[in-house]
Protein backbone atom coordinates (compact mmCIF):
# COMPACT_ATOMS: atom_id res chain seq x y z
CA UNK A 1 0.00 0.00 0.00
CA UNK A 2 2.75 2.49 0.40
CA UNK A 3 3.93 1.53 -2.89
CA UNK A 4 0.82 2.75 -4.36
CA UNK A 5 0.90 6.07 -2.59
CA UNK A 6 4.31 6.76 -3.20
CA UNK A 7 3.38 6.68 -6.79
CA UNK A 8 0.65 8.11 -7.10
CA UNK A 9 2.47 11.08 -4.79
CA UNK A 10 5.23 11.08 -7.77
CA UNK A 11 2.59 10.94 -10.15
CA UNK A 12 1.44 14.45 -9.22
CA UNK A 13 4.58 15.75 -9.10
CA UNK A 14 5.30 14.97 -12.33
CA UNK A 15 2.28 16.16 -13.04
CA UNK A 16 2.81 19.64 -12.01
CA UNK A 17 6.34 19.94 -12.91
CA UNK A 18 5.13 18.89 -16.31
CA UNK A 19 2.42 21.81 -16.19
CA UNK A 20 4.81 24.45 -15.04
CA UNK A 21 7.66 24.09 -17.09
CA UNK A 22 6.64 22.11 -20.15
CA UNK A 23 3.98 22.12 -22.77
CA UNK A 24 1.43 20.35 -23.48
CA UNK A 25 3.27 18.05 -25.84
CA UNK A 26 5.58 16.54 -22.86
CA UNK A 27 2.81 14.59 -21.65
CA UNK A 28 3.35 12.36 -24.78
CA UNK A 29 6.79 11.47 -23.15
CA UNK A 30 5.95 11.94 -19.39
CA UNK A 31 3.13 9.57 -19.34
CA UNK A 32 4.44 6.63 -20.73
CA UNK A 33 7.53 7.13 -18.07
CA UNK A 34 4.84 7.09 -15.36
CA UNK A 35 3.02 3.96 -16.34
CA UNK A 36 6.76 2.39 -17.06
CA UNK A 37 7.66 2.81 -13.59
CA UNK A 38 4.79 2.44 -12.04
CA UNK A 39 4.44 -1.08 -13.41
CA UNK A 40 8.22 -1.87 -12.52
CA UNK A 41 7.71 -0.55 -9.17
CA UNK A 42 4.47 -2.31 -8.52
CA UNK A 43 5.40 -5.80 -10.29
CA UNK A 44 8.63 -5.51 -7.73
CA UNK A 45 6.57 -4.82 -4.70
CA UNK A 46 4.47 -7.75 -5.33
CA UNK A 47 1.07 -6.25 -6.60
CA UNK A 48 -1.32 -9.04 -8.33
CA UNK A 49 -2.21 -7.88 -12.21
CA UNK A 50 -5.64 -5.95 -11.24
CA UNK A 51 -4.82 -4.58 -8.75
CA UNK A 52 -1.42 -3.24 -10.40
CA UNK A 53 -3.71 -1.61 -13.60
CA UNK A 54 -6.09 0.15 -11.75
CA UNK A 55 -2.71 1.82 -9.03
CA UNK A 56 -1.20 3.02 -12.80
CA UNK A 57 -4.71 3.91 -14.15
CA UNK A 58 -4.92 6.26 -10.99
CA UNK A 59 -1.45 7.58 -11.11
CA UNK A 60 -1.87 8.35 -14.80
CA UNK A 61 -4.73 10.11 -13.81
CA UNK A 62 -3.56 11.99 -10.99
CA UNK A 63 -0.49 12.90 -13.04
CA UNK A 64 -2.74 14.42 -15.77
CA UNK A 65 -4.82 16.45 -13.44
CA UNK A 66 -1.85 18.03 -11.58
CA UNK A 67 -1.02 19.10 -15.18
CA UNK A 68 -4.39 20.89 -16.04
CA UNK A 69 -4.27 22.41 -11.93
CA UNK A 70 -0.36 23.54 -12.70
CA UNK A 71 -1.67 24.83 -16.13
CA UNK A 72 -4.69 26.77 -15.33
CA UNK A 73 -2.73 28.41 -12.38
CA UNK A 74 0.01 29.43 -14.90
CA UNK A 75 -2.61 30.87 -16.50
CA UNK A 76 -5.55 32.25 -14.78
CA UNK A 77 -5.41 35.91 -15.26
CA UNK A 78 -5.46 35.16 -19.00
CA UNK A 79 -8.58 33.76 -18.68
CA UNK A 80 -10.68 35.67 -16.83
CA UNK A 81 -14.31 35.71 -17.13
CA UNK A 82 -14.81 39.30 -16.15
CA UNK A 83 -12.71 39.67 -19.38
CA UNK A 84 -15.73 37.75 -20.96
CA UNK A 85 -18.92 39.94 -19.94
CA UNK A 86 -18.31 43.18 -21.16
CA UNK A 87 -14.37 43.09 -22.62
CA UNK A 88 -13.40 45.59 -19.82
CA UNK A 89 -10.49 44.29 -17.21
CA UNK A 90 -12.26 43.54 -13.70
CA UNK A 91 -11.94 46.61 -11.39
CA UNK A 92 -9.08 44.56 -9.73
CA UNK A 93 -6.77 44.75 -12.66
CA UNK A 94 -8.43 48.31 -14.09
CA UNK A 95 -6.52 50.03 -11.17
CA UNK A 96 -3.15 48.62 -12.30
CA UNK A 97 -3.64 49.43 -15.90
CA UNK A 98 -4.57 53.05 -14.63
CA UNK A 99 -1.19 53.06 -12.42
CA UNK A 100 0.94 51.66 -15.29
CA UNK A 101 -0.28 54.59 -17.90
CA UNK A 102 0.53 57.36 -15.46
Amino acid sequence: MTVAVTLLLASLVVGLATGLLFRVWALALASPLVAVVSAIALQSAGFEFFAGVSVIVGCLVVSQLAYLLATFHLHREKHSMEDEVDGLPGKHRQKNIRDQYE
